[in-house]
């Protein structure tokens, strides 16, 4: 028993190390860089697969969900891309408009300011949910996968570009037009 468990030992060593040396013979040839729609691209393994980031990177593919970013010009604050989201990642405040307050590149007619639009990319489980529903296309996935950060804070993008004293003034308008829309009905 002893004799069969040493031998099984010694061939599962033999040929781990066959293994190991093989890849190190290997490593002596540089893997040749192959674009990523090639069809052959996952046939060629040999050789050293390690990316010298940032000085090197990796082919991405044109349909790759990473970095969400939002042109907030083209934005109807619909909120629609909050709602899809599965894990609250992304913050919304919109305040009404008495009147139109422009349209998007599409065409859309804009009616809501955007006083808050946060999205947490520490959250963000890169799905694309928010993309899928969004009207006007203004949120997409970028190709940027490089952005880290030692601070989770700075993992939050903001891309609203109101300040404290526009948001004030832009309420105070909305409260004025509804006060003056019940001042009108009591008449």
């Amino acid at each position: 028993m002893i004799v069969k468990t040493t031998i099984q030992g010694l061939v599962t060593a033999v040929k781990g190390l066959s293994l190991t040396i093989a890849h190190l013979f290997a490593a002596r040839k540089v893997r040749k860089e192959l674009d990523i729609k090639n069809d052959d691209y996952f046939q060629d393994q040999g050789g050293i697969t390690t990316v010298q980031f940032p000085k090197e990177k990796m082919p991405i593919p044109e349909v790759a969900r990473y970095q969400l970013d939002v042109e907030i010009d083209d934005c109807i604050v619909c909120d629609l891309c909050a709602k899809a989201c599965p894990v609250d990642c992304i913050a919304i405040e919109a305040i009404k408009s008495p009147e139109a307050i422009g349209k998007t590149s599409d065409g859309s007619v804009k009616r809501l300011y955007a006083a808050q639009f946060d999205i947490d990319m520490a959250k963000c489980m890169y799905c694309g949910l928010c993309t899928v529903v969004c009207p006007t296309e203004c949120i997409t996935m970028t190709d940027q996968y490089d952005r880290s950060s030692f601070n989770l804070a700075d993992l939050t993008y903001t891309f609203a570009d109101m300040t404290a004293e526009e948001i004030e003034l832009r309420k105070k308008e909305w409260t004025t037009h509804q006060a003056a829309k019940e001042a009108a009905k009591k008449q």
